[in-house]
């Protein structure tokens, strides 16, 4: 089995670097622009046809090397893709921001501790803050693929998908499995094969979050040019501090618990459609912290780990009683958080309920997999 995933490399570079790296960027980003604009007149997504058409003219309107161009067209290309994807129909795409895709052992390589990028005006050697990278650098473990070069805060990025093999985790393998119920008033509630429970509470997370709301609102009220700086400003940070605490609890869960874990978790696909019948008062705390992010994040870590993640039905998790299996809406009272079931009389938090009744279906999942004919493939999603 294979994994990627992306190391960000801050690159150093001197004065006369920055402004090669800078007008390479630029060109390459009005580069995109044009492409984009032929592929929206003509709906053509081939290469091989782009190259014909346009690739004397990015050569001479833009200065572009061979490689160059044909890293524009791919570019542009992937960037249609996805939107088609995405979108279902055909929208032009704009690059905003300098960027640059290079393409390993031909735009960039690694030689003796520098990066060796290339720029409209030859090679240029960088090094590099190598804090938590250096595994990424062994050559016999990882292989690097076609790395993108960004700046941010005046800063300069290489983010370069990094490949590896790991063992596949079967299901024959599993040693433990952790329910874990993603919500707001605890960001997870989790259950494991020990019959322990753990939280991580949503309480500070809240509060900061109402804070980026207030000033969001304050900001928008002014409408001045300083304001929408502004704006943008705080959405990165908070979109960033978002995923950073999205990374400290996936590492958590992973690191807490042994090889061959099965974590659970609900399928949350129509969690916004779901959450906009809410108040609208209450809207913005349902349907804006990144769940999907979690668990992205938690797959890849949990895969390094030679552990899975699986996905189950989320419905009545938070109202089936773990301990006589009785199903209720009112066994659940949201406002206290309590769960009481009105059958046997079983009390506990809400979001830990939700927790023992993923772990449960974990627990079921195993079961009906061992009765499956071993195909040689993982069973796990």
């Amino acid at each position: 089995m294979q994994i990627t995933i992306t190391a960000k490399i801050q690159l150093q570079a001197e004065a006369e670097q920055r402004e090669l790296l800078d007008v390479t960027m630029d060109t390459y980003r009005s580069a995109c622009n044009f492409v984009a604009s032929y592929i929206f007149r003509t709906h053509d997504l081939k290469q091989f046809s782009l190259n014909k058409a346009l690739y004397y003219d990015l050569r001479e309107r833009y200065g572009l090397k061979s490689q160059m161009a044909q890293s524009v067209f791919k570019t542009v290309i992937a960037r249609y893709k996805t939107i088609l994807e995405n979108q279902k129909e055909w929208i032009k795409p704009s690059f905003r921001k300098p960027q640059y895709d290079l393409v390993w052992n031909r735009d960039y390589s690694l030689t003796q501790n520098c990066f060796s990028v290339n720029t409209l005006n030859g090679r240029v050697k960088l090094s590099y803050f190598s804090n938590s990278m250096d595994k990424y650098f062994d050559h016999d473990t990882y292989s690097f693929g076609t790395a993108k070069l960004v700046k941010k805060h005046d800063k300069y990025f290489l983010h370069i998908p990094v490949t590896t093999d790991i063992p596949d985790s079967l299901d024959s393998d599993i040693c433990n499995v952790v329910g874990i119920d993603r919500g707001i008033n605890f960001v997870v509630a989790t259950y494991d094969s020990k019959h322990k429970s753990g939280f991580v509470s949503g309480k500070g997370i809240k509060q900061k979050r109402a804070r980026y709301k207030q000033l969001r609102k304050e900001l928008q009220q002014r409408q001045t040019p300083s304001s929408r700086r502004r704006l943008k400003a705080i959405g990165g940070r908070e979109n960033r501090w978002m995923q950073d605490i999205n990374h400290q609890v996936s590492k958590a869960l992973v690191q807490n618990n042994p090889k061959h874990t099965l974590f659970v978790l609900e399928d949350l696909s129509g969690i916004r459609s779901a959450t906009e019948r809410v108040r609208r008062n209450d809207r913005y705390v349902s349907v804006s912290w990144s769940f999907f992010d979690l668990e992205q994040k938690l797959k890849y870590k949990a895969a390094l780990n030679e552990s899975s993640v699986i996905k189950v039905d989320p419905r009545y998790t938070s109202q089936t009683c773990p301990v006589c299996g009785h199903t209720e809406n009112s066994n659940r009272n949201k406002k206290k958080h309590i769960f009481c079931c009105k059958s046997c009389g079983y009390t506990s938090n809400d979001d830990r309920i939700g927790a023992m009744n993923l772990y449960r279906m974990g627990i079921d999942y195993l079961v009906k997999a061992s009765q499956v004919p071993d195909t040689g493939a993982p069973q796990h999603i």
